[in-house]
């Protein structure tokens, strides 16, 4: 098998890959992987902007205790003021790279650019491109990327599997190229940036969702994972089942954007003081709650009252697009509903983005850094991948310590497996996840997707011992155990907290005096006793 040696490997190139790779490319020289598929990835389709602590009237306290409140007592409180205190300096880098961020048209607005307000946030905090942050930050970042000279890009592999060598530790990844052929790129420092697992179900918010390939690739090398149970799934994804996703962004509802239930009523009002402004995880389960209730497909998203002009300025992309599929949002209320959005649990790791795997780091949506505890605050995300992905990058500032142990490697067998036979699995553990592991979990439910993803474990592991490596089976083998781990982590945590809600233990478990509540911690021997 071809071997090639390399200093940084960089595993996944959205906003936290590409900014983790411009800062560590004036150290050290990085490879880039970065498949085509990563321009149609989170990054690019996160919408509403960036949350940081702009203006005079804001500071960073009340930054960190509205992300204290919306993540249900289970952040990491040094985490989030890490994160919130690095924030500004982010956008001060994001700015001096030429990200277009809106300005405030106001001539007397204390802070040159446009700062919105989303859920959980008590103040306007959101800086963003219009409608579209992700993809201009995403497009300036790719720029200054391409024009390196000490990055390598290489967007004809894609990553199945890590290496390790005798001690354990990460040494780089074995990848397939375009032809199927394998090939290792051994590695000084391996970081993932591969995303979250939103595609373990049946309805996501973007159209190229990542499975967690990228967690469960760092479980097998015996990383620890945290917090798998706090899927996050987003109130308002437009709905048209003959249609593509798309994500209408938390924005309109912090414009002034109301739900109505099928009956035409505005339901949030009662339910949270906050209203449509409550956090995701309370949103997505009202709008779950009214489907139930009424039996309606979809609930409204209504901004008629905002007058066009206004639409058409804060929101033009969404505007364009819903027009785009027969919908005037100016005159009509949006239909929608909530869909898998963000991956809450990940890769564990320190706040500069190390595992518990020596040589192997984690970044953005595929880490756990303990900034979102049980649910994630509107627009922290792209500051997550910024701050990790700064951090991170200092800490491989330092110089390379290449291995000379022996590599361990993996035998390739040469069955070849019917593409049809893979979508058939993956659809099937999409519909398990969807039915039993979504936004309310019950007991027998959990117990359901468990046995029934055994099963589909067991159809599988055997093909994928004998099969020819190629993608969207190993896709398939990583989603498929990484499911496993998050039921197993659902069934564990006895009581309802954040994006996790079971109504057979409703409450809030009862911490000892003076304790916080114990995140989730997994490790893939964990799963392998279930087996």
């Amino acid at each position: 098998m071809p071997r090639s040696e390399h200093d940084v490997l960089v595993i996944g190139g959205g906003v936290a890959g590409l900014t983790l790779a411009l800062h560590a490319a004036d150290i050290r020289p990085v490879t880039l992987v970065r498949p085509a598929s990563d321009d149609q990835g989170a990054s690019r389709w996160a919408q509403g902007g960036i949350a940081a602590v702009l203006s005079p009237q804001d500071d960073f306290d009340a930054h960190v205790a509205d992300t204290l409140v919306a993540g249900d007592g289970l952040c990491d409180e040094r985490a989030v003021r890490f994160t919130v205190e690095q924030g500004p300096g982010a956008i001060d880098w994001l700015l001096s790279l030429g990200v277009p961020f809106t300005r405030d048209p106001d001539t007397a607005a204390t802070y040159p650019y446009h700062l919105t307000r989303e859920g959980g946030h008590g103040a306007r905090r959101i800086i963003h491109v219009e409608d579209a942050t992700g993809r201009a930050v995403l497009d300036t970042l790719m720029h200054h990327t391409l024009a390196h000279p000490a990055i390598t890009i290489r967007d004809d592999l894609t990553a199945i599997d890590l290496i390790a060598d005798v001690e354990g530790h990460c040494r780089g990844a074995r990848c397939l190229d375009q032809q199927g052929a394998l090939l290792e790129l051994l590695a000084a420092d391996t970081i993932l940036a591969t995303g979250g697992a939103s595609g373990l179900y049946r309805h996501a918010t973007s159209p190229n969702p990542a499975s967690g390939e990228g967690m469960a690739m760092a479980a097998e090398l015996g990383a620890e994972l945290m917090n798998l149970e706090f899927q996050q799934f987003h109130p308002t994804c437009l709905y048209d089942p003959e249609g593509p996703p798309f994500l209408i962004s938390e924005a309109v509802r912090g414009e002034g954007g109301h739900l109505l239930n099928a009956r035409g009523e505005r339901f949030m009002l009662a339910l949270d003081e906050r209203a449509e402004l409550a956090p995701r995880d309370i949103v997505a389960r009202a709008i779950d709650a009214e489907m139930q209730d009424t039996g309606a497909a979809h609930v409204w998203l209504d901004i008629r009252h905002l007058g066009e002009a206004a639409i058409r300025h804060h929101f033009p992309t969404i505007h364009a697009h819903c027009a785009s599929r027969g919908l005037d949002i100016a005159r009509q209320p949006i239909p929608v509903v909530p869909a898998a959005h963000y991956s809450c649990g990940g890769i564990a790791t320190g706040l500069d983005g190390a595992s518990t795997v020596p040589h192997l780091y984690a970044i953005g949506e595929a880490a756990c850094t303990g900034l979102h505890g049980a649910n994630r605050m509107a627009s922290n995300s792209l500051l997550e991948c910024l701050v990790f992905a700064r951090s991170c990058a200092a800490r491989l500032g330092g110089p390379a310590q290449p291995s000379r142990a022996a590599l361990s490697t993996r035998e390739a067998g040469d069955l070849v497996v019917d593409i049809q036979q893979i979508r058939q699995w993956r659809l099937a553990m999409r519909e398990i996840m969807s039915r039993n592991v979504a936004i309310v979990r019950w007991d027998n439910g959990l117990d359901a997707a468990a046995a029934e993803l055994n099963a589909l474990s067991r159809d599988v592991a055997p093909v994928v011992g004998q099969a020819t490596p190629n993608a969207p089976l190993a896709s398939l083998w990583h989603a498929l155990r990484l499911a496993r781990l998050t039921v197993k982590a659902a069934h564990a945590r006895r009581e309802s907290r954040g994006l996790h809600y079971n109504p057979d233990c409703p409450h809030h478990a009862q911490s000892p005096a003076g304790s916080s509540p114990l995140p989730s911690r997994l490790h893939l021997a964990d799963l392998d006793e279930a087996e």
